[in-house]
């Protein structure tokens, strides 16, 4: 379930030159967990809008952090796109997998919206504070797109241990993290509302 995608990136062929340049980034997306398909119970459709983040959230540095509390960003990789885009386009997988209701799209894509999911990144990180996780922290609200109200808020939280060592482990551990709190939203919202 937990596939990281790694994304080979070429920056205009920098690595071949004489003299070196500079190696390409790792490059890395998440992925969208799966839930167990069902028949849409819902007649709602709901939209899924891009995460505000804090300036070290909001980029494609992949942030570490440290006991001190010093953000460092991770050497030799990024993601393919701002974070927030990113979380939002899976997010909205995510739902859509779960088949709970009508319609799931994002801003522009013309649906009739009764919900829209309103999320906040307040964490998404790997610590190395010792014991390696990642951690992801994600403050969600359901507001109601006829009167807006909200109906609801809470925020999710998930931790993974980071297993081995290197890019690929820390972005393992984050990937197992987001796709734990994207299930968590999708069960939660499914109840709410």
């Amino acid at each position: 379930m937990s596939g990281v995608a790694v994304v080979a990136l070429t920056l205009s062929g920098c690595a071949l030159l004489p003299g070196g340049g500079p190696a390409p980034l790792d490059t890395y997306e998440l992925t969208a967990p799966s839930s167990p398909a069902r028949q849409a119970r819902k007649r709602m459709q709901i939209l899924i809008a891009e995460p505000s983040a804090l300036k070290a959230l909001d980029g494609q540095n992949i942030v570490i952090k440290r006991n001190s509390g010093v953000i460092e960003y991770l050497k030799g990789a990024q993601w393919a796109d701002r974070l927030p885009r990113i979380v939002q386009a899976r997010l909205a997988e995510t739902f859509q997998h779960s088949g709970a209701f009508a319609g799931v799209g994002l801003p522009g894509e013309g649906l009739a919206i009764d919900y829209q999911v309103i999320v906040e990144l307040r964490s998404f990180q790997v610590r190395v504070d010792g014991a390696r996780n990642a951690d992801v922290e994600l403050y969600v609200r359901l507001l109601n797109d006829r009167n807006g109200e909200v109906r609801a808020a809470r925020s999710f939280t998930a931790s993974s241990p980071v297993s081995g060592t290197g890019n690929d482990a820390y972005m393992h551990a984050l990937d197992r993290a987001f796709g734990d709190a994207a299930l968590q939203i999708v069960a939660w919202t499914d109840t709410t509302i």
